[in-house]
């Protein structure tokens, strides 16, 4: 109960507090969240980021079927396997995104 007291709360602060502040605010944080996304500093850092999530995640794929090995029915090994193939054939690296 105490939850939905300050989930209340909280939605009729947030309700009250946007309705005061007005459409010339909503556009003035629109304005500095665009800015903000379109700063090379943030767009290298995102990409870095994504770069270096997409290595740890393919060492940890590799990782994991290494520990599994033989222990996955050939149904499954042979699904992962013809959905990676496709992918790689899409131009996609193992997690569906494209490596730009």
């Amino acid at each position: 109960m105490r939850y939905k007291v300050t989930f209340v709360v909280g939605l009729t602060l947030g309700y009250v507090l946007g309705t005061r502040a007005g459409r010339e605010r909503y556009e003035q944080l629109r304005k500095s969240a665009r800015e903000f996304s379109h700063n090379p500093a943030v767009r290298n850092a995102a990409e870095s980021a994504a770069q270096t999530s997409r290595e740890v995640a393919g060492k940890a794929l590799h990782t994991v079927s290494d520990k599994v090995g033989d222990r996955m029915p050939e149904s499954v090994a042979q699904r992962v396997r013809s959905l990676k193939e496709r992918s790689q054939a899409n131009g996609q690296d193992e997690w569906g995104t494209s490596n730009t």
